[in-house]
């Protein structure tokens, strides 16, 4: 099974399943006259450390999950798409002679993948996509190669399959956030068009930031930090458990001194830490300034951080909601949907994979 299947024609829909750290998001799409409509939404949260730094380690758990997410999403769909992280995934742009067939461009690069990909290819899974023609040279075309160790495919291929599903598409992170920033495009002041946007994806533990140019990645970078930090220090502060913890974050409840001296500290470094991703990206690129900040992941969701960031990073700032212009089927919850929106970026640019 390739990585990112890219090129077959798929007629059934697709469950966009996201597998993050503490949660599986399934969602499904169709399309509309006017857009699309979310059919079937569900959320499980997963036993602590199912998922560490986005490697599978309890793939039982993890499809256990995904049957209770379906279960309770009332989704009839069969088939499934599911994304590895762009940090176990090698990407590589070659050029091949453009006068080659599928099977010959096929062939050829499994000839000479070795050369671009640093383990032994027994332990890959390896897809690629023809960009187009090569600006240098009209005889030649740009293939983006893509490479992922086989183990992180297969635990999320054996998950989904626990789960009851059939996963038709495994894609990377990055590109499943390329493929849904149309959805949140309108949001961008302005316009998206050659503008540069950074898409700040905040998690339980990591927080990856991706930058687009023109709608279309030109870097991705994970750093380890996130929301669980903030439950850490309820949980140490009010002699709460973890789970108690991470409930009262969620729904309040907390003593007076909570906002003061817990969430402004925490937001503060978030703040930081947006601001630290995007000098690493600034010292990598010859870009000085960004257009644009979204916010997504769970921990976006906290009020008035991106004032904060806005204030901090000096670009506008927004949270990500990929649904503002969808409709929602009956059984949808919507304000369930609304609250965890922001992390539904990587479940939507899967979920899409459906009208590719």
């Amino acid at each position: 099974m390739g990585i990112a299947q890219l090129i077959a024609p798929k007629k059934s829909s697709l469950i966009g399943l996201d597998i993050s750290s503490t949660s599986v998001k399934l969602l499904e799409l169709s399309q509309q006259s006017d857009g699309y409509r979310v059919e079937a939404y569900a959320a499980e949260p997963l036993p602590p450390n199912s998922v560490v730094e986005k490697n599978i380690t309890d793939v039982e758990a993890i499809g256990e999950a995904i049957q209770r997410a379906v279960k309770r999403s009332g989704s009839r769909a069969k088939f499934a798409a599911v994304a590895v992280a762009g940090s176990s995934v090698i990407t590589k742009v070659i050029t091949m002679p453009s006068n080659l067939s599928d099977e010959e461009l096929e062939s050829q690069i499994q000839l000479e993948a070795d050369q671009y990909i640093p383990y032994s290819l027994e332990e890959v899974n390896m897809d690629f996509e023809v960009l187009g023609h090569n600006d240098k040279n009209p005889d030649m075309v740009d293939v983006l190669l893509a490479a992922s160790r086989s183990e992180n495919v297969d635990s999320r291929v054996a998950a989904v399959e626990l789960g009851g599903l059939t996963a038709k598409v495994v894609d990377i992170e990055a590109y499943t956030l390329e493929n849904a920033f149309p959805l949140i495009a309108s949001q961008i002041p302005g316009g998206s068009s050659d503008v540069t946007v950074a898409i700040v994806d905040i998690g339980a533990t990591m927080t990856t930031l991706s930058v687009l140019h023109d709608s279309k990645i030109i870097y991705t970078r994970d750093q380890v930090f996130g929301g669980k930090q903030l439950t850490e220090e309820i949980q140490r502060r009010y002699g709460l458990s973890y789970e108690e913890a991470g409930m009262a974050k969620r729904q309040g409840g907390l003593p007076d001194n909570y906002i003061p001296e817990v969430l402004e500290p925490f937001k503060d470094a978030m703040a930081q830490q947006v601001s630290r991703s995007l000098q690493f990206f600034f010292s990598s690129s010859h870009h000085n300034t960004v257009d644009h900040i979204v916010l997504a992941g769970g921990t976006a969701s906290i009020a008035g951080v991106d004032e904060l960031i806005e204030q901090r990073v000096g670009s506008s700032t927004s949270i990500a909601n990929p649904f503002t212009h969808m409709s929602l089927a009956s059984r949808v919850k919507a304000q369930a949907l609304a609250n965890d929106a922001p992390a539904l970026m990587i479940a939507c640019g899967l979920a899409l994979r459906s009208f590719d």
